[in-house]
């Protein structure tokens, strides 16, 4: 534990230097590094709060073993021991976990994209039911979504669909949802009342401001842009002017629209974010051994050939694969994932807690 002090007074130190700057004028006029400054203060905070408050323990638990040998003090003193004692293991157990390596993307807002699978049109349903949840747990948490692509279902739902995810730590939270989805409920289409199975599948790409090792200019030469008129709701403009834009990567095959801003630029600007990005995670799931190593010291982010949950509608019962738990889907369907969510998050550090320590 001894490191683990050193890096925790090194992070007290910095919480005290940003504060001061802070209070700088120069820094408040510059709002970047002052925004910078404020997102890393709350990421730094609750850890340097919990070590000041172990150092408060310890300090008072040492004063109480002086005290034993007191004829007058030693009951208030044995007292005060049992007391601090399991507080002080729990802050030690508060702060291993606090100091666990930040994965660099869970700040960041995230490319949502859902797709049936297996199923048919009752696949494409559900995809519209995932959707449905995630805007309501989005909503719940302040979020924003913006739809880019959508291709209807003939029944209902979506065959896919990608939107935006922008907010405080989204990243962090929806990047356990990556994976198979199963369903199995009677279809409203079935007359004999029989329970049907099908497959949606979730992917969860972080927003790259700019990929590490790729940029579009590195691609710009394999891609092909196409123009179209878009369609839906937005003025007379929508219908008469060619915003859309179809970019296809024609080395992998990639295609990606963009019809949700006005502008053509604003349009092509978006497609191209978002067709690095899925290079990234197309390249990302390509490399085994990352994927190994992530599923090794965590309880993983999965593959989409993964099925890590199973939602049963005759049972009332949402089962996460991976926790070995069972939740309520009523109020799972109606976007309250905390409890879920909190589960996969908590799994996630004791897995990798228990890496280090075996270490």
């Amino acid at each position: 534990m001894d490191s683990i002090y050193e890096k925790l007074q090194t992070v007290v130190d910095r919480v005290d230097e940003i504060n001061s700057l802070l209070s700088d004028p120069e820094v408040i006029a510059d709002s970047k590094r002052f925004t910078d400054l404020s997102k890393e203060l709350a990421n730094l905070a609750p850890s340097a709060e919990a070590y000041l408050e172990y150092k408060k323990v310890t300090d008072a638990l040492a004063e109480a073993h002086e005290m034993l040998g007191d004829a007058d003090l030693g009951e208030i003193a044995k007292s005060e021991i049992d007391e601090l004692t399991p507080k002080k293991s729990e802050l030690e157990e508060r702060m291993k976990i606090l100091m666990l390596p930040k994965d660099p993307n869970d700040d960041k807002n995230i490319i949502f994209e859902i797709r049936g699978s297996e199923g048919g049109d009752e696949a494409n349903i559900f995809a519209g039911d995932l959707f449905d949840m995630y805007r309501r747990y989005a909503e719940s948490q302040g979020w924003k979504i913006d739809v880019i692509d959508d291709a209807p279902g003939t029944a209902g739902g979506f065959s896919q669909i990608t939107f935006l995810v922008t907010g405080d730590s989204v990243y962090s939270k929806l990047k356990f949802e990556m994976g198979g989805h199963r369903v199995q409920r009677i279809p409203e289409t079935e007359s004999k009342g029989r329970v049907h199975t099908s497959l949606a599948t979730v992917s969860v790409m972080p927003e790259f401001e700019e990929t590490p090792g790729l940029t579009f200019d590195d691609i710009k030469n394999d891609v092909r842009e196409d123009v179209f008129r878009s369609g839906g709701a937005g003025g007379q403009n929508v219908n008469k002017v060619s915003t859309g834009i179809r970019l296809t990567h024609e080395p992998s095959g990639l295609v990606v629209r963009m019809t949700e801003e006005r502008t053509q630029y604003g349009n092509r600007e978006k497609a191209q974010k978002l067709l690095v990005s899925r290079l990234y995670e197309l390249e990302a799931s390509k490399n085994e051994s990352e994927y190994a190593e992530a599923r090794k010291t965590g309880i993983g982010t999965g593959a989409r050939g993964d099925k890590v949950r199973t939602y049963n509608y005759p049972q009332d019962r949402v089962t996460d694969h991976r926790l070995g738990e069972n939740f309520a889907l009523k109020p799972i369907m109606k976007g309250d994932m905390d409890k879920l969510i909190s589960a996969l998050v908590i799994a996630d550090q004791t897995a990798r807690l228990e890496e280090i320590n075996n270490d």
